[in-house]
């Protein structure tokens, strides 16, 4: 990832780790500020020292067979095993591997493969730590060198032409929003702001408030956070001083029961353009669209999608 790329140290040291004991006999580690551009003196020595710390001190060259014995290791070894001479034998029976490009065989399977990690992405299913979950819009600018591509010569026609397989990174699609927050920050010194009404107590409303930020914020939307509010004016005028377009109601279940519409009708009131809910909305969803209530967000959603529909509606 671009954000947060100290977290790369931890997925690098992971991916040696596990490629040192399935028995890889080179590995290359990637410094962690690769995404970034061409990583300093300091990136390269993390990179080199991850392999030789646990090389050296680890002692993972010394265990000839670390999973023996292990019915989990081998279960998972033996399914991937087949799986691959399956994949194998269909590249084959296309005609080997030239063939299976130029039909596209492979290209479909990446894709469908790539499809599916993508949504999982996006729901926040599978987690990138920096990027689309515990996001950090204050973080520290990372030092790479000044370098530019280099652009390749041409060598002629090729003999063999297929659609290629583009480079992809996963937490693209999240860094691009916040590129869009830092521009706007840049520009005019703030970032899009969206108020966090909480309602109630501390117990009630922290668990969906800290949701609600992390949510907000992976997609470079400043989360203003703010204590329990029971009387709906002082909501309403707490919105007001924020500054903020729009607003996110955050608490349990039993106080949206009791005050949830009272409050989205007082923040519509106040100019909130558009208004949030933390949770699912279950049998009040009707009432909560009535007072104002636009969308709801929860565990599972298409989180990617709510947030570029967001920065539509801040501009």
């Amino acid at each position: 990832t671009q954000r947060d790329p100290n977290v790369n140290m931890l997925r690098a040291t992971m991916a040696t780790f596990s490629a040192g004991l399935g028995g890889a006999n080179a590995i290359t580690v990637l410094p962690h500020t690769l995404a970034l551009g061409l990583p300093d003196p300091f990136a390269r020595r993390v990179a080199r020292n991850t392999q030789l710390v646990l090389l050296e001190e680890s002692n993972l060259a010394k265990v000839s067979d670390p999973a023996a014995g292990s019915g989990g290791i081998e279960t998972l070894t033996q399914q991937l095993s087949e799986a691959a001479w399956s994949l194998f034998q269909e590249i084959e029976k296309a005609g080997g591997i030239f063939a299976s490009l130029e039909q596209n065989l492979i290209q479909r399977k990446v894709a469908a493969t790539r499809a599916a990690r993508e949504i999982n992405i996006a729901r926040r299913k599978d987690i990138l730590t920096g990027a689309s979950e515990f996001p950090n819009l204050h973080e520290a600018d990372i030092a790479v060198l000044d370098a530019r591509p280099v652009v390749l010569p041409s060598y002629g026609e090729a003999k063999y032409k297929f659609d290629p397989l583009p480079p992809m990174r996963l937490a693209a699609s999240f860094e691009a929003l916040r590129d869009k927050s830092d521009d706007k920050l840049k520009k005019s010194g703030a970032r899009p702001k969206i108020f966090l009404a909480n309602l109630g107590t501390a117990a009630d409303f922290t668990a969906r408030a800290t949701f609600a930020k992390s949510f907000f914020e992976t997609g470079g939307i400043e989360a203003i956070d703010t204590q329990g509010f029971a009387d709906a004016a002082a909501l309403a005028a707490a919105f007001k001083a924020s500054g903020a377009a729009a607003a996110c109601l955050c608490s349990s279940d039993k106080v949206y029961a009791e005050h949830a519409t009272t409050a989205a009708e007082a923040l519509r009131a106040a100019g909130a353009s558009h208004i949030y809910l933390a949770g699912r909305p279950g049998e009040q969803e009707a009432a909560l669209r009535t007072a104002g209530v636009g969308d709801f967000i929860f565990a599972g959603g298409d989180a990617l999608a709510m947030l570029q529909d967001a920065w539509k509606r801040m501009g």
